[in-house]
């Protein structure tokens, strides 16, 4: 974004207007902590009160809309993302700290999202049916669930709200969304796209600001029917009991500890590519980052090797600034976590290579890859998410104890295999207790047109994105019918 920035102020949209606010959060670009984006408000229990209301008020007008204004609006909120894909990829990176490539890239989804669920708008489909009884038709249906809060994380701050927010609309709900506090300008970009694509006032409301003051409304209150949520598992589970009372329906995505297992007939440069990009891609701040690296003992020292090799070329730098392969750490929070982990990882017998503080021109978050070696799987950095560019690696026998040891989690998000063997390849998809099983690709690449979900720990209520998205954000209907009496 072009303009002096520091002057820019972003007000909450509560029933299709700005917001009036009193307080502000900076929006602080992780590269360069004197480059303040610009100022946005932090919202108020009273604001997402508002919210909430608005959202209620809208759904008669927006449940019964027609599919084609649903999918009209979605297309053409997707075609302008898409056509701004260089601007809004721009300030993505400015204020998250993702590379321009990865940031653009995520833009594009974000379109693409809206589009495709534009399609799913007119595909709400049911069936037809004949009852047991003579002359009774049977129709079963799907109608919105009703009003939505949508709670989204800072690690992919314009994609993962279109993935909840586009199908939310697509079948006819109303939504409250609550970016996070430290992502709001990809935010209030979606949200004003889909306003101006011609989205009825008060469908769509954005409260930002912190968790601790709108979040309870938005979790607690008897007038929202549904809560998507994509965050930590100790939030995640605050909103499974604070919801519990409304018997709110949920849907929660909270977190992994991705095993990446790489067995002695793996292409080496096929693994090292897999690891490094699941891994360190994105800064390491993905659920889906392969953050166990699993390594049988025939190739474990080669893979090493090869991996510490590449990481220590990649170049750590600006997230805007050409050839970086790594931008920052996303906060000084997070990066104190970060470095917590790698010395509690050191103290427990793990040898770290990388994990340094870079300095740049600019005052920034910097850390370079980490990988930890010598680990075994009752280590906290083999039992904890540590949500930055770190990677462990444990060292197993064969294929039966890499097997085991990649189960060996309380998460179940994601899991990952490098191999040549169709056989190894095909026990590991059906005995890996993952949602998500990738077969010679990093675990963090995901495509938006199948379901997205783990197990165990990672996840609770219905699976996210593609078709199966509907089984959430619909309610099914069971109508009996026979003709009247003569």
């Amino acid at each position: 974004m072009s303009q002096d920035t520091r002057s820019l102020r972003r007000r909450n949209i509560i029933g299709g207007a700005d917001a009036s606010g009193d307080a502000w959060t900076p929006n602080v670009n992780p590269s360069d902590t004197s480059d303040v984006i610009g100022e946005y408000a932090r919202g108020s229990a009273s604001d997402a009160q508002e919210a909430v209301a608005a959202a209620r008020a809208s759904l008669p007008r927006w449940a019964f809309a027609t599919p084609q204004e649903r999918a009209d609006v979605l297309d053409r909120a997707g075609d302008e993302i898409v056509r701004r894909a260089d601007e809004l990829g721009d300030l993505l990176a400015r204020e998250e700290g993702k590379t321009l490539p990865e940031a653009r890239g995520e833009v594009v989804r974000a379109g693409q999202i809206l589009k495709f669920h534009g399609g799913q708008a007119l595909r709400n489909t049911g069936e037809v049916v004949d009852s047991i009884r003579p002359g009774v038709e049977v129709a079963v249906t799907r109608e919105p669930l009703g009003v939505v809060s949508v709670i989204t994380p800072w690690n992919f701050p314009i994609a993962i709200p279109a993935w909840k927010i586009a199908p939310a609309l697509a079948y006819g709900n109303t939504v409250i969304f609550k970016p996070a506090e430290l992502v709001p300008g990809c935010a209030w970009e979606l949200v004003d796209v889909l306003r101006r694509a011609g989205l009825p006032d008060g469908v769509l409301n954005l409260v930002m600001g912190s968790g601790r003051d709108v979040g309870p409304v938005l979790t607690g209150s008897p007038e929202v029917d549904g809560i998507s949520f994509t965050g930590s598992v100790a939030t995640g589970e605050q909103i499974l009991a604070e919801s519990a009372p409304q018997r709110t329906r949920l849907q929660l995505e909270m977190g992994g500890k991705n095993p990446l297992v790489v067995l002695d007939d793996a292409d080496l440069g096929v693994a090292v590519e897999v690891a490094l990009q699941g891994a360190f891609g994105s800064t390491g701040q993905r659920c889906t980052a392969s953050s166990r690296l699993v390594v049988t003992r025939g190739i474990h020292d080669r893979f090493v090797a090869a991996l510490t090799e590449q990481m220590l070329q990649w170049r750590v730098d600006d997230a805007r600034t050409d050839g970086t392969h790594m931008g920052p750490v996303v906060d000084a929070a997070q990066l104190a976590q970060d470095e917590r982990y790698l010395a509690i990882a050191r103290d427990e017998g793990g040898q770290l290579i990388g994990g340094d503080r870079v300095e740049r021109s600019a005052s920034g978050h910097y850390l370079s890859p980490a990988l930890v070696v010598g680990t075994d799987n009752s280590m906290t950095v083999n039992r904890e998410e540590v949500f930055g560019p770190v990677a462990s690696v444990v060292e197993v026998a064969d294929y039966e104890e890499a097997l085991a040891v990649a189960n060996a989690t309380e998460f179940g998000l994601c899991s990952g295999i490098v191999t040549t063997s169709l056989a190894a390849a095909s026990h590991f998809r059906r005995h890996s207790l993952a949602g998500m099983v990738m077969v010679n690709v990093p675990t963090a690449g995901v495509d938006y047109h199948v379901p997205f979900g783990g197990r165990r720990a990672s996840s609770y209520g219905p699976r996210e994105q593609g078709t199966y998205a509907k089984e959430f954000y619909t309610l099914v209907k069971t109508s009996y019918t026979a003709p009247g009496a003569p």
